[in-house]
């Protein structure tokens, strides 16, 4: 049997199809980034299982993350929201969603992409680690740091450091995996 980073619960097959397809796999569409902008968002104070049962949930509350819908979002679809049990029912990461729509809109306009503003932070090249164990893999970096400190610049909201370090792994801006785990860069086969 494969070896899997140590942090995956092997008994959850959502789980287990998550690390295995999704985690540390580089992502460049938009919709896709401010998805998990958002759902790295939610996950505050929580833990990443918690959010990934309920990302169908979130997907569907909000309008599978389209931005340009949740910027019209009134009052009365916010209290639907805070009503809404398939989701984390916290009121401040709900209006940040709204929030970060609005940034993520403005960032497109100013760079073409949010692709391209939120890769640019790792020179648009995804950072490949080494670790041997989790416990050597960071919840914060000089980066992470950096881009926290500019999303929150340019309006963002719930985008701490330790959130953006999360957001980075999950998007592929950088590739935690241990060197123990199949999908470790290094256990790759070169395709021809």
């Amino acid at each position: 049997m494969s070896k899997r980073c140590a942090w995956v619960k092997e008994n959850e097959p959502l789980y287990v199809d998550y690390h295995d397809k999704e985690w540390g796999v580089p992502i460049y569409d938009d919709r896709k980034l401010f998805e998990m902008l958002c759902l790295e968002g939610a996950q505050a104070g929580l833990s990443w299982w918690t959010i990934l049962q309920k990302r169908d949930n979130y997907r569907e509350a909000f309008d599978q993350f389209e931005a340009e819908k949740i910027v019209q979002y009134t009052e009365s679809k916010l209290q639907s929201l805070l009503d809404d049990t398939g989701i984390v029912r916290n009121k401040l990461k709900i209006q940040s969603v709204v929030k970060n729509a609005r940034a993520f809109l403005q960032v497109q306009k100013d760079y073409g992409s949010f692709s391209n503003y939120i890769w640019g932070f790792v020179d648009k090249q995804p950072i490949v680690n080494h670790w041997a164990t989790i416990k050597e893999v960071p919840v914060t970096t000089a980066i992470s740091d950096r881009m926290s400190k500019t999303l929150k610049k340019d309006g963002f909201s719930f985008v701490g450091s330790t959130i953006c370090y999360s957001f980075m792994q999950a998007v592929g801006m950088v590739n935690d995996h241990t060197l123990e785990c199949f999908c470790h860069p290094s256990h790759q086969t070169i395709q021809s």
